[in-house]
């Protein structure tokens, strides 16, 4: 199973290089790093095992670093792994006071 990344910082139009991202399975921390260039982390690439998953997304401190105000200091993400073989692309659309993801792939 895979588990990759894309945060977009949707007022500039660009990648959000530099986000603190954490993967949980269930309670435990199993993946953790901050996003390239590109806005891309890949969060693990190794069996977590089927159930519940979040991503946490360290916002507030990303819009701290470029003396931007935001309504979220974190953005966590919750998705349910049913086939543990398959790849998951979990991508956030970001902005300081809305954001929005989908499925990906």
């Amino acid at each position: 199973m895979s588990v990759s990344t894309h945060v977009l910082d949707a007022v500039l139009g660009r990648p959000a290089a530099g986000v603190v991202v954490q993967l949980f399975a269930g309670d435990a921390l199993i993946g953790e790093g901050v996003t390239d260039a590109d806005g891309r982390f890949r969060l693990a690439d190794r069996d977590t095992g089927t159930g519940p998953h979040r991503v946490v997304f360290g916002t507030g401190a990303w819009f701290a670093e470029q003396g931007r105000e935001t309504f979220y200091p974190s953005v966590t993400l919750d998705f349910t792994v049913v086939d543990g073989s398959a790849h998951h692309h979990v991508p956030l659309l970001l902005s300081p006071f809305a954001f929005s993801t989908y499925r990906g792939s």
